[in-house]
């Protein structure tokens, strides 16, 4: 049973760790395991995220409401379908296909096994290193109004591979768009855009377990989704000024250095892995 003080904790955890790619879900597993809590479980983490999802509709509604707009009227009007914002329409919901399917395939594994801190120490460190890697090779020569269909599908399978906590949905994306030389800017705002589908879809998918037994309370888990709105808003915006400046090294080594950590306790035996 999650606490209300454990609640609001792991949601400033949520909310300061959504959006940057160090991976939350990871954050909302070591977290408890180094306080000594329970973990939360995968139906806690996801609705939780419902509130940083909140604060990305708050954050771009104008964007979200003139892209969802144009892609309802490109259905019936073949002369819309060429625009910009009809075309993103399009990316998102087809990028959103392969977490939706790869998502209701393998959930067994990932609400279980995936959780595995041994999992989550790798996937932070080896994911760490290809953020680190793609960022510092690749050139910016693209902006977010270059985005074609194939890139639009990269970065929805990139998405897929947060399935796995400690991989960052967020991680992966902007990595996959620095990869297809985007700036990181644009990387960035693309990858809260296409998030929005596949979030909202897990949380309430995961929500019909609240008050269940062995699911998540309805009071704290609603405290904790608050406080992640909150800080999540706050996130976004100072990520995306961040990265105006500022290269991917400090998540980076950030990954590595907490990666290296989980499992130096978890070999060690003072946290145990499950």
């Amino acid at each position: 049973m999650i606490s209300w003080f454990e609640a609001a904790v792991l949601g400033l955890v949520q909310g300061l760790t959504e959006f940057l790619p160090v991976s939350s879900s990871a954050h909302l597993r070591i977290v408890p395991a180094l306080a000594g809590w329970p973990d939360p479980g995968a139906a806690f983490t996801a609705v939780v995220q419902l509130g940083t999802m909140a604060a990305v509709l708050l954050y771009f509604a104008r964007d979200l409401g003139r892209i969802a707009s144009a892609w309802l009227r490109s259905l019936i009007r073949p002369e819309v379908r060429g625009t910009l914002d009809a075309r993103m329409g399009w990316y998102i919901v087809l990028g959103t296909i392969p977490i939706a399917v790869l998502g209701l395939a393998f959930s067994h594994p990932i609400e279980n096994t995936a959780r595995d801190l041994r999992v989550i120490g790798w996937s932070l460190i080896l994911f760490g290193l290809v953020l680190y890697v793609a960022d510092r090779v690749s050139p910016q020569d693209k902006k977010i109004t270059d985005l074609g269909l194939r890139d639009g599908l990269l970065y929805g399978l990139a998405q897929a591979l947060a399935l796995v906590p400690g991989v960052s949905r967020s991680g992966a994306t902007i990595t996959a768009g620095r990869l297809l030389r985007y700036d990181r800017a644009s990387a960035a705002r693309f990858s809260f855009l296409l998030s929005v589908p596949a979030v909202v879809l897990s949380g309430l998918y995961e929500a019909r377990k609240l008050g269940d037994d062995g699911g998540p309370p309805w009071g704290p888990t609603i405290l904790a989704t608050l406080v992640a709105f909150v800080v999540g808003y706050a996130s976004i915006a100072w990520l995306l000024r961040y990265l105006t400046h500022h290269s991917m090294l400090v998540f980076a080594v950030y990954r590595v250095v907490v990666g290296i950590g989980v499992l130096g306790l978890v070999y060690g035996g003072a946290v145990a892995a499950q």
